[in-house]
């Protein structure tokens, strides 16, 4: 769970439907950006705590070890700047209550997306009684990281850099999973973008992590001990929204519904000690980050464990390839490049994308 709340892309500069929203999203970017300083700055500065500059110190290594697998050169993640927050945003998502659809807000060039990212947690609040005050589940959870998808530099974030042992993993995963959106980003199609960014950074941390401390390194350990925690919560989270979707899709009564939802979300509660806010909002979020891992892994196998084939032959997916947009299950869409031997596209019209 905790690498799919830290690893949220806050799209947020493209525009929106109200000047206030535009107005907090620009004042947020442009504190960060004021407070950012250059890594190798921070990093020579003997006031900067010695783990700060340690980890800081491997971000370019962490940068060039995704562009050897086939992640796009960028400028992002050359300064590095001290929240003193909890969080980069909190990001607000909601879901009807007696079916898994998403609520989706709407931008230029990027398309729709199902959060809203705040860099105040007040106003993310507002917004969220707001939107339950319509009938709907709402979750607000925090991110760690913000990605602009190029439109401004981004920094290494105070809040990317946990207090534990696993941090240099965190670190790296983060790092990695928004030098993915940096490459490829598809119009439209947030859970594809999400699952694609978690999946690469998840595969490729570890060996990162195993090249540069070992593989028995605390380090390392924490954070495959942290992934694992991880993957069982997702595993019952699956299960949940499988039960739930089947029992939405039924012909009960909606009051049967409901009281068969909050049996299965009471008992999953219990079994993950959850504390936050467990609802609809919650397991639909929970879905755009962590679909198609099968496929990715056959198509991986198919492009003979080449990152940069398989990225370059992903890029080649246009919006013909998909059924409709913000397709949830797209599996079927990447088994096709597997069947194909790794091979891009070569008919329908291309979606818009966004690559550096």
């Amino acid at each position: 769970m905790h690498r799919v709340l830290a690893a949220a892309a806050a799209l947020f500069l493209s525009g929106c439907s109200t000047l206030s929203y535009v107005a907090q999203a620009a004042g947020g970017e442009y504190q960060i950006l004021h407070e950012a300083r250059p890594i190798a700055s921070v990093v020579a500065d003997e006031q900067t705590p010695a783990r700060i500059r340690r980890l800081l110190a491997l971000v370019p290594a962490i940068k060039a070890y995704g562009q050897a697998h086939g992640l796009r050169p960028t400028r992002n993640y050359d300064t590095y700047a001290v929240l003193h927050r909890p969080a980069a945003v909190w990001v607000v998502e909601a879901c009807a209550p007696l079916a898994f659809d998403q609520k989706r807000w709407r931008f230029p060039l990027i398309g729709s997306i199902p959060y809203l990212g705040f860099f105040d947690e007040g106003r993310a609040r507002a917004l969220a009684r707001s939107l339950e005050a319509e009938g709907l589940d709402v979750e607000v959870r925090t991110a760690a990281a913000v990605s602009t998808l190029g439109w401004v530099k981004d920094p290494v974030l105070s809040t990317m850099i946990p207090a534990g042992d696993e941090a240099l993993g965190e670190l790296a995963d983060i790092v990695l999973h928004e030098s993915v959106h940096a490459t490829l980003y598809l119009k439209d199609q947030s859970a594809f973008d999400e699952s694609l960014a978690t999946f690469v950074a998840g595969r490729l941390t570890p060996p990162f992590l195993e090249a540069v401390v070992g593989p028995q390194a605390p380090e390392t350990r924490a954070w495959l001990a942290a992934e694992e925690r991880s993957r069982e919560s997702l595993r019952r989270l699956h299960r949940a929204y499988q039960e739930l979707d089947a029992l939405y899709r039924s012909s009960r009564t909606d009051d049967a519904k409901r009281a068969e939802k909050a049996s299965i979300l009471s008992a999953l509660r219990g079994e993950l000690g959850y504390r936050g806010v467990l609802n609809n909002a919650t397991l639909a979020g929970y879905r755009t980050y962590d679909t198609g891992a099968p496929s990715f892994e056959r198509l991986l196998a198919a492009c003979r464990e080449s990152w940069p084939r398989m990225m370059k032959v992903l890029a080649g997916l246009g919006e013909g390839d998909f059924a409709k947009p913000q397709q949830e299950e797209f599996g079927e869409v990447v088994d096709r490049l597997a069947e194909r031997g790794c091979e891009a596209p070569t008919e329908g019209p291309q979606a818009e994308s966004r690559s550096w």
